[in-house]
């Protein structure tokens, strides 16, 4: 069915047709936003004209090829830096996790909707650090800092079987928000841990087809899709659902939401039943996760690291970070250094600008 919305994890808020299904979005309103006042005299103080050499472009450039000349030395030595950025702040490049010397802890971080974007918040991402964190014999536990509200079914349920097949300890750190996918992922971790305040666990399934045909008919718009089968063009949005399709959406809803059920289930050993009695689709405070099963412990980030070592039996261990590589600076070096004009024809040139241009 062409441009059929896909199934997904739902916190109870729907998305238009185009959106990843379920992903939870906070109702707006619930935060302030601040603006910082600024000031400004109340008047502006005449300025008298000044006549200005324009000798300073040459500077200017001079300045910018400086800086061109550092950020090249920088990418020369960003190897040798980026083990002792590391240490110092807990990031893990490439260098610094394939370098590990002593045991340690990977974290990886699953931000925003879950889907099929390449980060770490898709399936191909998280398995590629889960695999990473596989392969390094230093690396004995990995938590996931989560912070999402879920988003397409199927990456949720690609996400968690990775989670469940990796043969380490991994424990989960909640940020604000951890539901719908998220949270299904989440349910594969050995250990769960919250915030008092984090919103967490709708377990739904949501599904949405506009209806667009009441709009269209007022103003005029007339629109035939000529299809192969009756219910081709349902989720189109140029007409209203039957009843067999709503019957059949809604088939379609449940059997997504059974699948998202049972994981919990099996990843949460709850019984099945009581999963779905705490599927409303709503999420739950962190306190209340704690007491109906859904989460462990109350704690942050560092809590969550030391659980993770604690399960791998570690005392002593370094923190890394897993992310997928980035190749950012040598981007910008690159970008510098991709003019086909020389820094000599460019100064030659300002100069030129500089003896013809008139003064002012």
């Amino acid at each position: 069915m062409d441009n059929q919305p896909e199934n997904s994890r739902a916190s109870g808020v729907s998305n238009n047709a185009n959106a990843p299904y379920g992903a939870y979005q906070p109702q707006p309103g619930n935060q302030a936003y601040w603006q910082q006042p600024s000031y400004a005299p109340p008047y502006a103080a005449p300025v008298q004209p000044q006549k200005k050499s324009r000798g300073w472009i040459v500077a200017l450039v001079a300045v910018v090829l400086l800086f061109a000349f550092l950020f090249a030395a920088l990418a020369s030595c960003t190897s040798v830096m980026a083990g002792a950025s590391s240490s110092m702040f807990g990031a893990g490049s490439q260098s610094a996790v394939d370098s590990l010397s002593e045991d340690a802890v990977g974290v990886i971080t699953i931000d925003g909707t879950i889907d099929y974007d390449g980060s770490t918040a898709s399936p191909e991402g998280l398995k590629a650090q889960l695999d990473r964190a596989e392969n390094n014999p230093h690396i004995k536990a990995v938590v996931l800092r989560v912070n999402s509200g879920g988003g397409t079914a199927t990456a949720g349920e690609e996400m968690a079987s990775y989670v469940n097949d990796f043969s380490k300890p991994v424990v989960v750190s909640s940020a604000s928000v951890n539901a719908s996918a998220a949270y299904e992922i989440s349910s594969q971790a050995d250990y769960i841990f919250t915030a008092k305040t984090t919103a967490i666990g709708a377990i739904g399934t949501a599904m949405q087809v506009t209806d667009l045909s009441g709009l269209l008919d007022k103003l005029g718009i007339s629109v035939e899709n000529i299809t192969s089968a009756e219910s081709k063009d349902s989720s189109y949005g140029t007409r209203p659902l039957t009843e067999e399709e709503r019957a059949y959406y809604q088939a379609m809803v449940d059997t997504v939401n059974e699948t998202f059920m049972e994981t919990v289930a099996s990843g949460r050993s709850l019984p099945i039943e009581r999963v779905r009695e705490l599927a409303t689709g709503l999420t739950y405070t962190g306190i209340d996760a704690i007491q109906n099963g859904l989460a462990d412990e109350i704690g942050t980030r560092e809590d969550a690291i030391a659980k993770a070592a604690e399960l791998a039996g570690m005392r002593t261990y370094a923190v890394v970070s897993l992310e997928p590589e980035s190749d950012d600076l040598s981007d910008l070096v690159g970008l510098l250094s991709s003019s086909k004009m020389s820094n000599e024809d460019l100064i030659e040139r300002l100069k030129e600008l500089n003896g013809n241009g008139s003064q002012h």
